[in-house]
């Protein structure tokens, strides 16, 4: 295998020690994936070097004239505190004509705007929840097709930033109470969607031009009130005690029929295609106990940490954390920007 020198872009906040020793659970628990990502190219034999970048995309520049890498292995989540940003930072490694892993700059615009994508989708009758935006500064008026109960969420954050048992709502007071939290304390716009009732489904793909998709996969929650929504909230996602509390679990999606899995597979790859992703990708479904399902979101570049869904989604195929990041890293250097 050719050995490589992999520059890995980071926030400046959370560039990874050498090793684990000496910290504690909650200090790993905010640089994982980093240090996962990078301890793990480097069990392949490649040579790392971490770039911590936060406002300056000169810090960029700099790292790639001085280590020279062969490909830039992208883990930026924002760029200047916003989350929309990290497109810019690819297209910069475009400009200067890099090779970088992770999605191009089209496909994380589009995919970013969780109406704009809708929209697209929609087009291309490809089932998605029906949906409204309400933009800061507006008032809150729900459409008369838009029918509760409804999910409300911000436009643009991701990793279920905003999102908690409040965000479904069945009442336009509710509505715009949720609204206008969205709006002070995320900060963006917000979209308010079809409450979808059913299973959560994730799909991993990955590819330019040729996607392969990774095995089924489903969060359940064990211990979650009966008239609790089954939604993925911050605190489903990132605290470890509620995690346990409410029992969620994640693993293969169990009793599909072939034909529901093959059109579920099938939905992704044309869902992925139509938004213009490369790379790698998350795609979120709901799946109805009457066997109808839904596109949430696409999700480019997830998350990368080992033991997140991702990865072990790719391990239940057979591909171990390495081979993913070096499939990862060998769909990088085989992009070309179109």
């Amino acid at each position: 295998m050719r050995k490589l020198r992999v520059l890995v872009l980071v926030h400046e906040d959370l560039v990874p020690p050498a090793t684990l020793d000496g910290h504690t659970e909650k200090e790993i628990a905010e640089w994982q994936t980093e240090f996962d990502v990078v301890t793990g190219i480097e069990d392949l034999g490649h040579a790392v070097e971490p770039c911590g970048v936060a406002t300056d995309l000169a810090t960029i520049g700099k790292a790639i004239r001085r280590f020279k890498p062969h490909v830039t292995f992208n883990l930026l989540e924002e760029f200047h505190g916003e989350a929309v940003y990290d497109q810019h930072v690819v297209a910069y490694l475009e400009l200067l004509r890099k090779r970088y892993t992770g999605c191009n700059p089209r496909g994380l615009m589009l995919a970013h705007d969780k109406a704009l994508s809708k929209k697209i989708l929609t087009y291309h009758r490809v089932p998605v929840p029906q949906f409204a935006v309400f933009p800061i500064g507006r008032r809150v008026r729900r459409p008369k097709g838009l029918e509760f109960p409804l999910f409300v969420k911000s436009l643009i954050e991701e990793g279920s930033a905003g999102i908690a048992q409040a965000s479904v709502v069945h009442n336009d007071n509710a509505l715009t109470e949720r609204v206008q939290f969205i709006h002070k304390k995320v900060g963006t716009a917000a979209i308010a969607e079809q409450y979808i009732d059913g299973r959560e489904l994730y799909v991993g793909v990955l590819g330019n031009d040729r996607l392969q998709t990774l095995p089924v996969w489903e969060m359940s929650f064990k211990s979650l009130p009966e008239d609790a929504p089954r939604i993925a909230t911050a605190k489903v996602k990132w605290d470890a005690k509620y995690q346990k509390k409410v029992g969620v679990e994640t693993g293969p999606a169990k009793d599909l029929s072939d034909d529901l899995r093959q059109r579920i597979v099938k939905l992704c790859k044309r869902a992925y295609r139509i938004l213009g992703l490369s790379g790698y990708a998350r795609m979120d479904l709901r799946l109805t106990e009457s066997g109808d399902f839904y596109l949430l979101e696409a999700n480019p570049n997830p998350q990368l940490a080992y033991g997140e869904d991702f990865a072990e989604s790719a391990e239940a195929d057979g591909i171990s954390y390495e081979q993913l990041l070096q499939r990862i890293l060998n769909l990088g250097l085989r992009y070309r920007a179109r």
